[in-house]
């Protein structure tokens, strides 16, 4: 036993002795904190971002909700506090959203379309997290399916709004800057 010590005392002095470099960082902070929103597209363009924000953040309140499922059933998951997980959860992410969400807006700002779908797919990210509620007669199956069913939307408008801005960026060119365009001939002074 007294040799597990030192053994033990050597890992912990070399982890803590590590160069800054070698030790893990997600979005320029080191900690897994940093990167809660959209683990999967960190750093990422802000569509990026906000695609995965819209999987994971659901995907987190939908697991409050099945915990709530297993510690009090079906039907009394809504009941008084036993719900209060979820609306926290549900609270929490609208909060958390709000920063991709803007950047994302600003991405598809190149077509009026994409915005809009930007827009669309928030809406119904956000029903589809009002809709994580359980609902009276339903099946355990049928809630299953039924909470399920928003990533298959969500995926379809995702993909639509890729579409929508990868042809923008294809086909259109962006305007001039001012700065490039070219200046209007100045008179020459009169000749002394």
């Amino acid at each position: 036993m007294p040799s597990v010590l030192p053994v033990t005392a050597l890992a912990v002095l070399a982890a803590l002795a590590s160069p800054v470099s070698a030790q893990r960082t997600i979005g320029g902070n080191s900690g897994p904190q940093y990167n809660y929103v959209c683990p999967n597209a960190d750093g990422g363009p802000p569509l990026d971002c906000y695609f995965d924000a819209v999987r994971h953040l659901y995907t987190m309140c939908r697991h409050v909700k099945s915990i709530e499922i297993i510690e009090w059933g079906f039907e009394k998951s809504q009941e008084g506090v036993n719900n209060a997980k979820t609306i926290s959860c549900i609270d929490k992410q609208r909060g958390n959203m709000h920063k991709p969400y803007q950047a994302a807006l600003r991405a598809a700002s190149i077509s009026k379309q994409a915005t809009d779908a930007v827009r669309d797919l928030q809406t119904v990210w956000v029903a589809s997290l009002e809709d994580l509620t359980w609902r009276p007669g339903e099946t355990g199956d049928d809630y299953l399916t039924r909470t399920v069913t928003p990533y298959m939307e969500f995926e379809e408008r995702i993909a639509g709004i890729q579409i929508i801005v990868d042809t923008v960026k294809a086909h259109v060119r962006p305007a001039p800057s001012k700065s490039a365009a070219p200046k209007a001939a100045t008179p020459k002074s009169a000749a002394k």
